[in-house]
């Protein structure tokens, strides 16, 4: 898939005010300083379509982007962010949970996962949550250009061995890096895979 246009759309805290439209939707959550704006700008090629900040938990809204004019790109808060108070959290987490719940135009998530970090429990209990709610996710490894290709390869089997403790299979994966594209063609094609079943059906 080749992105032609990607617009922001709006930013909100109120899921029943996300777009009422029935694009597909695609949600990009993770740990706070995960990369996360910096992958969806990699994704996009926009250097600034999503907010960076060396501040965790910049991102407090739900963001839409309109991609190709026929499918939505979603940046979620980060979770596990230090800086903000209890009750902010508490009120982040409330709109995350709604927004899983309550948007039917959600194809899948993608939880994003610093791949330098051995398995974190906020983000094995987050997939787990996820997995219980019946939710499609897949991992997206970040800053793979920090390490050497065995240690990426000793770091995915150790989150392997982790998840497969519980999980049947382990989730769908990608490993990418912002600051050299790495990646972003197998997640722009996977979208695409989707977006094309749905035409289909």
């Amino acid at each position: 898939m080749k992105i032609k246009s990607a617009e922001f759309v709006m930013s909100n805290s109120d899921v029943t005010k996300c777009p009422k439209s029935m694009l597909p939707e695609y949600a990009f959550i993770g740990r706070s300083n995960v990369g996360k704006s910096s992958l969806i700008n990699m994704l996009t090629s926009r250097k600034s379509l999503a907010k960076t900040s060396g501040r965790p938990g910049k991102t407090q809204l739900i963001n839409h982007f309109l991609i190709n004019k026929n499918w939505h790109l979603v940046d979620l808060p980060g979770y596990g962010y230090a800086r903000v108070s209890k009750s902010s959290k508490k009120v982040f987490q409330k709109f995350i949970t709604q927004y899983f719940g309550l948007r039917e135009q959600l194809v899948t998530a993608f939880v994003l996962v610093d791949i330098r970090h051995t398995p974190q429990p906020i983000d094995l209990e987050f997939m787990q949550w996820l997995g219980e709610n019946g939710i499609p996710f897949s991992i997206i490894f970040t800053k793979a250009d920090k390490l050497r290709p065995q240690a990426i390869d000793n770091h995915v089997e150790a989150y392997k061995n982790v998840l497969l403790e519980t999980w049947e299979d382990m989730p769908n994966y990608f490993i990418t890096s912002s600051s050299n594209d790495i990646g972003k063609d197998d997640v722009l094609n996977y979208i695409d895979s989707l977006n094309d079943n749905m035409n289909l059906s």
